[in-house]
This record gives C-alpha cells, structure tokens and sequence, in this order.
C-alpha cells in the first residue's frame, strides 16, 4: 500500500515539548535533525554511533535520564511535606552505569535479584558511595528469594520487602542465626484493579505477589515476637503502564488502614512504598499522566489519607523503572532483506528482534519508528518490521508508514529503555547488543555487544563426546 504524507520522524521532532516530562515524550529529550537530515541524540549522529559501535545499538540520552530523575526527587520534595525517597526499579534496566547514573541524582534503587542487588552494590562502591547509602536507599523485592539472595540482602544492610510467610520465616532464623536485626516492609496485595496489560498486573487479589489481606494481622504478631526483624513499613505495587490516577489514591486508603492497624499490634513503623507503574508514550495516541500530575495525586493522596487516621506522616517510598528509563533509549537496526506480497503486505526485516526486544511478541507492545538516515523524507509506502528470528510471531511493528527503504538504512525504534536489554536473550544464538550513552557530543559504551565466544564460555563438552 503506498501512502503520501509528511514523513512521522519530522513530525515527532516538530511536536517536541519541552514542556512535557519525558515520560510524554516519544523521543530523547535531546534528539533533533542535523544537517545532514540524520537523527542526532545527545549531541551524536546515529549514523556516526552505528558506524563506530555497529548494529543492533542501544543508544542512551544522559540528558533524558537525569530529567526523569530530577523530576520524580523535586516533584515529592515539592508536594509531600514530609521524608520522600524516589527508589528506581532496576528491573526496567540494570546496569553499573544507570545505577552510576541515577545514585549521582538521589536515588535509590529497588531489586529483586541476587544479581540486581550486585550490579547495584559494585555500581555504587565504583562511585565512592558508602555503606549508609545502601542500608537507606536500597530494597531487595521478589516473590522466591533464595536463602543465598537473603543472606546477601543481610550481609550487606538493605531492606527487604517481604512477600510471603515461608520468606518471613527464613528471615526470622537467618537473622537470628547472624545475630544481624533486618529491616523489613510487608508487600500486600491492595485489590486494586487497573486498566494494562494482565501480566503486569499486579494489585488484584488473583496475583503471585504479597500477602492477601487476610492473613496480615498474622504476619504483624509473628514480626512483632521476633528478635532480629523490624517490621518498619508495607508495600503495594498495582501494575506497569499505567495511564489512570485514580488507582493510586485508591491504594493510598488501602495502604494507611493496614499502617494504622500495625501501628497497634506496636510494630516500628516508619516508611509507606507505594510502589511505581506510571506509563510512557510509546506511540503517538498514547496520553500519559506526567511525572508531576502523578507524584501530585500520590503525595496529596498518602497525605490526606494519614490525616484522616491521625497517623504521624510515614517516609514515603515510590518505586518508577519504566517511566525513569523508558524514553531515554533508542534502538537501531540497520535494515536488510525485503519481502513484497502484492495487495498484501510488504516486509522489510532488520539484524535484531524479539532477542532484544521482546515486549511485541510478549504483550503485543507498540512503537514508533524512525529511519534515522532519511528524517525528512516523505512517507512513500507502508511496511511491516520483521525481526530475524525464526519465528514468525518476530514483528517489531506493523503498518508504519515510512520513507521506501533500502538495504543499510537505519532503522530506529523509539522509548526502548525499559524491559528491552533487561529482558533481551541468546534465542537462536545471537549475541546481545552494545549500549551507549551520549551526552554532549561524547559517546560511551556502557555495554559491550557479545561476542560468539561469549555465546558458548559456559558451555561444556564431556570428554567422551569430544
């Protein structure tokens, strides 16, 4: 199908604004056209970045990442009246250099791995950030967490969100075993529903995560009867990309009941995580709340909840990954083989796909796209985006209107920050990508791309079939 029109890429730059949080944005908050009618993030061409660090690329606004971050830590000290902390949802994206990154602004960080409570650790010890640092603004999360990740959690001081009573258990005999107090929230499950995707839904009473309502005076007798364990908040978490407000002053009701009730069973109470899940704009129709109308509503919303029960104002704890990260990144892919089926669809296909970004195939995720060597080219036909791997579920996008492509082009999709490289995979053997961060005209490789001996280092061959 051929279409005429003014080409999305232009539109895109046009319609920045920057009075938008980032989170709104559909591009870096850096990214323009360059003379050469090329795609340019962080003072650095993308062609220029593909030739010298290859394709498929992560490329990374600094600029757009440090706005996320300053915008959640002002907007709560702005609203909320008393002790704020902004923790990032390192499962969005982890590595040394966000985390780097995002401590240098303040922010904490929320795990939920053995590996992400590492990554995290070393990441802050490279950037001369103490001990203190980690005991107040690191929180290890997770529905199974080992007895291996929990003596690591206590080894090193953070906090632990507690999701279930065998995890409860293992940490009142740990604890107790090390003769080391832990600090501990209780993760509850609010039954609040809102309107995303059903995997990553996780208020309702029908989900994996934390302890159902019902079984919460319980878990507060035995944390109160147990030495080592201060029992000193609780959690709730209703989802990821979400667009409504009203969901989170609903969970702020929820949360302030259950705080008041542990208040009386005389536990430490202090902190109140209401967890994260604001949206991103991945594709043009999208209308998300900003960082500031949301942090608003939740502030106002806790604030207004405690005053009604007479609580003495809690730290109050959010937990943003997606929207932090999310519109900071850019993938490129250099375009290759091309495949038209008359009055059907015409398929271009690029070096890269569901390994690193799994989002379409998984919850049918949408993106925008850019051919970033042809920014102002009109819009001549309509193609569908195949990855190269052999399934054929592999469609980055389907339908997008572009200008005609050929082999070599670039092909950019945007807002891939959030649960691409942290979800990426070796399916079919290919190696992950490189990521870069650009800032000011400089461009840094903070992820080196795998090579095919790192596809095999942990493979083993038994001496009888060598």
């Amino acid at each position: 199908m051929l279409v005429t029109e003014k080409n999305s890429a232009e539109k895109f730059i046009s319609e920045f604004n920057p009075n938008l949080s980032p989170n709104q944005q559909l591009l870096p908050l850096s990214a323009k056209i360059n003379n050469q009618n090329h795609l340019e993030i962080g003072g650095c061409d993308v062609i220029d970045l593909v030739e010298k660090f290859g394709t498929s690329l992560y490329i990374v606004d600094e600029q757009t990442l440090r706005t996320s971050a300053r915008q959640y830590r002002d907007a709560f000290r702005k609203y909320y009246p008393g002790e704020s902390q902004v923790i990032y949802a390192s499962k969005a994206w982890c590595c040394m250099a966000i985390a780097s990154i995002l401590a240098s602004e303040e922010i904490g960080f929320d795990v939920v791995s053995g590996g992400e409570l590492y990554t995290t650790t070393k990441a802050l010890e490279m950037s001369n950030l103490g001990q203190e640092y980690i005991q107040n603004k690191i929180y290890l999360h997770g529905n199974n967490k080992s007895i291996a990740e929990l003596e690591l959690a206590i080894d090193s001081q953070c906090k632990i969100m507690v999701d279930n009573w065998l995890e409860l258990e293992n940490l009142a005999k740990l604890s107790a075993q090390k003769q080391t107090p832990v600090s501990i929230l209780v993760r509850l499950t609010p039954g609040i529903e809102c309107h995303t995707h059903e995997y990553i839904r996780t208020g309702s009473i029908d989900s994996k995560f934390g302890f159902d309502a019902n079984q919460l005076e319980a878990v507060f007798t035995f944390a109160k009867e147990q030495e080592f364990i201060n029992c000193i908040g609780l959690h709730a978490h209703i989802g990821s990309q979400i667009f409504e407000l009203q969901p989170h002053h609903d969970l702020a009701g929820v949360l302030a009941d259950w705080y008041k009730k542990a208040l009386d069973y005389g536990l430490p109470m202090a902190e109140l995580n209401v967890g994260g899940g604001l949206g991103i704009r991945y594709t043009e129709s999208d209308d998300p709340p900003s960082i500031d109308q949301w942090v608003e509503t939740v502030c106002k919303s806790v604030l207004k909840a405690c005053q009604e029960r007479d609580i003495t104002l809690p730290k109050l704890i959010s937990e943003p990954g997606r929207s932090m990260v999310g519109s900071s990144t850019v993938t490129a892919y250099s375009v290759g083989g091309r495949k038209e089926i008359p009055n059907v669809r015409t398929y271009i296909s690029v070096d890269g796909g569901m390994s690193d970004n799994p989002r379409p195939i998984t919850y049918q995720s949408l993106y925008e796209v850019v051919i970033a060597n042809k920014m102002t080219n009109a819009n001549t036909e309509t193609v569908t985006v195949a990855g190269k791997h052999c399934e054929s579920g592999d469609i980055l996008v389907k339908n997008v209107a572009l200008p005609e492509t050929k082999q070599g082009d670039i092909l950019v999709v945007l807002a891939t920050g959030a649960y691409n490289y942290s979800m990426a995979s070796n399916y079919n053997r290919l190696a992950r990508p490189a990521a870069v961060l650009v800032n000011e005209g400089e461009a840094n490789l903070i992820i080196r791309r795998e090579t095919y001996d790192d596809l095999v280092k942990q493979d083993l061959l038994p001496s009888r079939l060598a």
